[in-house]
């Protein structure tokens, strides 16, 4: 059973309204687009736009900058997203890696069983046989306590074992798809790592502790998969393997929990928005587990962003299994050979782009008007800075253009003539630009120009010639 605290729909229901502010938003303003929509669309699959695409490589390379180019002890990987099908046998995803479903016979929504008889205070786990499950859902229904959330019917189906692997092949198109030649869209990056962990070992060399990092698409077939891009079954996982000696664990293990909190201070999240959930029932891999959670005001509380694992030694040693080689790390210094084990961090990026923007969105009143802006840190915003000429006339639009060419090399800098200024500064507040600059019919006499900053709107003279010093101060 997937390893996900209970999420029904009614959880957010509260905070609809900000959710549906930065829905609109996003596909107002180009970040997320519903994939495919001109044939109606496709349930949680989403494309992003372009500056959805700017903010999401932010986000990643300030993640890939903190966990491996600052770090003399980790290194990079780009693992395929198809791999041999034993990968999958031996990590227990195939045999394992599923959810009970229940369906509403009226509307015909679809639930995870789990999550609808903890609702009851019945607990279930990936152990809990089916046989169990029904008999607890069959109780409720007899007691008329158990009901669809989305619209109260009592006519609930039993309860049925649903993959979350999505399944396909590899050869002739002739060929069936069966166990033999069947693959799968990886349901987590992880397993690369864990693959090409020895050929890591064999050309670099790494000393224990070390870390493989990665980022890269993952996919599930969730059975509820709902609340915009937090829960879609296709998205992006940071994730760092860190290996290590048995003693050294518990040491490294709160180092990376009190690293992985410092970095969400960093990028603009108040302590008062973050917390710790320590999982009870863990995993079978795990030793410890715990969860970085942020208080989505979109979802109407704390919701899971990353999860820190100690996870023994369990995954090299099923694949050493299972593969038929040795994944032992050799310590030449105590002349002693075992099987490293593994700290785990691992982060959804598509809910990154959520927190950052749940955590930026502001309305605010201003002169007896609301606005709306991202005021997300600078680092991260898709444009940092914003070129508008006053005008149109070629003797505004000229110089503005000018300038476009001399920050363009250093900053992604976007040059905008359409509509009023006032409209143009609006435009850009909800992108989340840092610094707007507005060329005027004085930049002709005194070649300097009016810089406004995005969260104070206060604003200053620039000379031209120093713009480019200025920026690079102001967007360290």
């Amino acid at each position: 059973m997937s390893q996900e605290k209970n999420n029904i729909p009614s959880f957010a229901k509260a905070s609809a309204s900000k959710m549906e502010k930065i829905v609109s938003l996003c596909k107002r303003r180009g970040f997320v687009y519903p994939s495919s929509e001109i044939y109606g669309g496709m349930g949680a699959i989403y494309d992003y736009g372009h500056y959805g695409t700017l903010l999401k490589n932010n986000i990643r390379d300030s993640w890939w900058k903190e966990m491996v180019q600052k770090r003399m002890d980790v290194v990079g990987l780009d693992s395929a997203i198809f791999m041999h099908p034993k990968t999958w046998i031996a990590s227990g995803h195939v045999g394992g890696f599923n959810d009970p479903q229940v369906d509403c016979k009226k509307c015909k929504s679809r639930y995870r069983a789990d999550q609808l008889l903890s609702e009851f205070g019945v607990s279930i786990d990936d152990k809990t046989p089916i046989e169990e499950i029904n008999k607890n859902l069959d109780k409720l229904r007899k007691e008329k306590k158990i009901k669809c959330p989305n619209c109260g019917s009592t006519g609930l189906t039993e309860a049925k074992i649903f993959s979350l692997m999505v399944k396909s092949n590899i050869g002739s198109p002739t060929d069936e798809l069966s166990e033999e030649n069947a693959v799968y869209l990886r349901p987590e990056t992880c397993g690369g790592i864990y693959l090409e962990y020895k050929n890591i070992l064999d050309s670099l060399h790494p000393k224990l502790p070390f870390g493989i990092a990665q980022i890269g698409k993952a996919f599930r077939n969730e059975i509820v998969a709902r609340q915009f891009i937090f829960r879609t079954r296709e998205f992006e996982q940071m994730e760092l393997q860190y290996f290590l000696r048995p003693e050294m664990m518990k040491e490294k293990y709160e180092f990376w929990k009190e690293e992985r909190w410092k970095w969400y201070l960093e990028y603009g999240i108040s302590k008062e928005n973050l917390q710790w959930y320590k999982h009870e029932k863990l995993a079978h891999y795990a030793l410890e587990a715990y969860d970085i959670e942020f208080n989505f005001k979109s979802l109407g509380g704390f919701r899971e962003v990353e999860g820190i694992h100690a996870r023994g030694d369990w995954d090299l040693s099923q694949h050493s299994k299972f593969s038929g080689v040795d994944l032992t790390y050799f310590d030449q210094e105590k002349n002693e050979r075992f099987i490293p084990h593994i700290m785990e961090t691992s982060v959804g990026l598509n809910r990154l782009f959520l927190m950052f923007l749940d955590n930026a969105y502001t309305e605010e009143e201003v002169n007896g008007e609301m606005r709306t802006v991202l005021k997300i840190d600078k680092r991260l915003s898709p444009i940092k800075v914003a070129i508008l000429p006053l005008s149109k006339k070629e003797e505004l639009t000229g110089p503005a253009k000018e300038i476009w060419e001399k920050l363009k090399d250093n900053f992604m800098v976007e040059y905008d003539e359409t509509q009023s200024i006032g409209k143009r500064y609006r435009r850009q507040d909800e992108i989340g630009t840092p610094y707007c600059v507005t060329v005027d019919f004085e930049t002709l006499n005194d070649k300097a120009v009016t810089v406004r900053d995005r969260d104070t709107m206060v604003q200053e003279r620039i000379a031209i010639d120093k713009l480019e010093k200025y920026f690079g101060e102001k967007l360290k």
